[in-house]
């Protein structure tokens, strides 16, 4: 049977509640140009030393805007634009593709049960968060 790419989020969420998955995206690009603009800005205002403080106070509010605040990946997951949801669904199905199942039920209560399976996907999704997204990721205890 055909799986769905809303199905297979779905079991990523489910997989990753089950651990406690949390992940912080970074925003360098963001944060770069805070930083870039306030001594921009800084340098307009007070000439040589206005480019000095502004950018010490941009790079700190830079910095502090490239740190992620950690969200539940189930979060980020259903957040994913289209494109990026079918690159998580192509390499989930290449493992589950040798699976028989009827619905998505099933095929959730087959992979919860399987310990394999279950550190296989969730590879897949550190993987794809720590590479594809530069998330940083932790477990809840």
């Amino acid at each position: 049977m055909p799986i769905r790419v809303d199905d297979v989020m779905q079991l990523f969420c489910r997989l990753s509640q089950a651990k406690g998955m949390e992940a912080a995206v970074k925003h360098s690009g963001r944060g770069a140009l805070v930083a870039g603009a306030t001594a921009f800005v800084g340098g307009l205002m007070g000439g040589p030393p206005g480019i000095a403080v502004g950018g010490a106070v941009g790079g700190l509010l830079g910095a502090w805007m490239a740190t992620g605040r950690f969200r539940p990946v189930p979060q980020i997951l259903l957040e994913l634009p289209p494109a990026e949801q079918q690159k998580l669904y192509d390499e989930a199905v290449a493992i589950l593709r040798h699976l028989d199942w009827t619905d998505i039920v099933q095929l959730t209560a087959l992979v919860m049960g399987n310990a394999g399976l279950q550190q296989k996907l969730r590879a897949v999704l550190r993987n794809y968060l720590s590479k594809e997204l530069r998330a940083e990721i932790k477990y809840r205890k």
